[in-house]
């Protein structure tokens, strides 16, 4: 059975999901997620899980995040972006100067309020769901962090391209939008392209065509995702069966930290951490 991790170059108007819809069919296989929603007019990497890989999801979806985002300045939209009705259109004044300015004010932790058009649920409703039959509801601003936030060209008066490194739960077209606020003339997001996500590259990354052709050969291990943690192979039978069965490891000599655990056929086992000697899976990838 298909296991594994591969890296979509995700096409503009397919959902995260639909891309995943995909795989699932292509490789036969019903375990299929990804790390990390892109939005239908989004493109770049997302990382698909396949088989016990979507063990590592929940690990990739707190990862950072890197991005390249076009802001349209003058304009109020009711989904943040250009694919929205618009709501607002205002003159602009700001300089190239201005919005770099500007973005100094976004840097480090912020408050981010989440867009209505968005999958976060209030209530158990989706605020999308609420949005489409006109509801606004209020929403709580939540903590997100901007490390990261370069101008890289004006387009015109009022486009501009920037590259943004930031926290899970960042919504970009919010960030355009509060930028836009704060100049005082409106912003809305008028393209996204993820280059990074999960420590995944776009340089690693293949397209569904590619998949629908090669099939598993493209697959990654899983292991992979964790290559930032060290490996420690278990040299015997004993504690290889001690893993397997989910007891913790007392192993002399090992600095805490969190580690990839190798068995003794050199099969990837789980992801451990490790304090004062003992070893406590965190995550396990092996089969049944």
């Amino acid at each position: 059975m298909p296991n594994g991790i591969v890296i979509i170059d995700k096409p503009a108007g397919w959902t995260s999901m639909d891309v995943c819809a995909k795989i699932r069919g292509i490789l036969r296989e019903k375990r299929v997620g990804h790390g990390g929603t892109l939005d239908p007019m989004a493109t770049g990497v997302l990382p698909v899980f396949v088989g016990q890989a979507t063990r590592a999801v929940e690990f990739a979806e707190n990862s950072r995040k890197e991005y390249v985002a076009g802001l349209r300045l003058g304009l109020v939209t009711d989904t943040q972006d250009t694919s929205g009705q618009t709501l607002e259109a205002r003159p602009v004044t700001a300089s190239r100067a201005g919005v770099e300015a500007a973005f100094q004010a976004f840097l480090g932790e912020i408050r981010q309020v989440p867009p209505m058009y968005s999958a976060v649920k209030i209530g158990g409703q989706k605020l999308c769901d609420l949005a489409r039959k006109g509801q606004t509801v209020e929403r709580k601003p939540r903590s997100i962090t901007i490390y990261e936030l370069e101008l890289l060209e004006q387009q015109s008066s009022t486009d501009y391209l920037f590259r943004c490194v930031c926290s899970k739960g960042t919504y970009i077209r919010t960030l355009c939008h509060d930028i836009g606020a704060h100049l005082g003339c409106g912003g809305a997001l008028f393209s996204l392209r993820r280059t990074m996500a999960a420590g995944f590259t776009l340089d690693r990354a293949v397209t569904l065509e590619d998949v629908q052709q090669q099939g598993e050969a493209l697959l990654l291990p899983t292991d992979r995702f964790f290559d930032a943690c060290p490996a420690l192979h278990l040299d015997t039978p004993r504690l290889d069966k001690l893993c397997r069965c989910g007891n913790p490891l007392h192993l002399g000599g090992v600095k805490n930290g969190t580690y990839r655990i190798y068995g003794v056929n050199g099969d990837f086992l789980c992801l451990s951490r490790a304090e004062n000697g003992t070893l406590t899976s965190l995550k396990n990838f092996f089969g049944a």
